[in-house]
């Protein structure tokens, strides 16, 4: 198993999400987050004064699949998040040791099932 982790533009959610639906990813942990990057953040003028802003809002994913599906899954977020510019996000994969539902204390992959 191993977790995805993708901070991503706010405005790229619904489709990432979706994409992630229909291949069968329907499990995941949606933050909200500030951070900062190449884009540097942003001025901006308010009644005559400059300031900046340096941290922007994102969205963190974070999602669990079995090892089977993580290309698969790289690559439907890639597709769905990217505009070509500075600020698109990035994709973090991390090992998982294991899983386990509360509910009925299934483990392994069959907890993400």
């Amino acid at each position: 198993m191993k977790k995805i982790e993708a901070v991503i533009r706010p405005s790229k959610l619904e489709e990432v999400k979706d994409g992630l639906g229909k291949c069968g990813v329907l499990g995941m942990t949606v933050s909200q987050v500030l951070g900062c990057g190449l884009q540097k953040g942003r001025t901006g003028i308010y009644r005559g004064h400059e300031y900046s802003i340096n941290l922007l809002p994102k969205v963190r994913l974070e999602i669990i699949v079995v090892d089977e599906l993580v290309d698969k899954v790289i690559d439907i977020i890639i597709k769905a998040a990217r505009t070509g510019e500075v600020g698109d996000g990035k994709i973090f994969v991390l090992p998982v040791e294991n899983a386990l539902r509360i509910r009925t204390g299934d483990r392994g992959d069959d907890a993400l099932r």
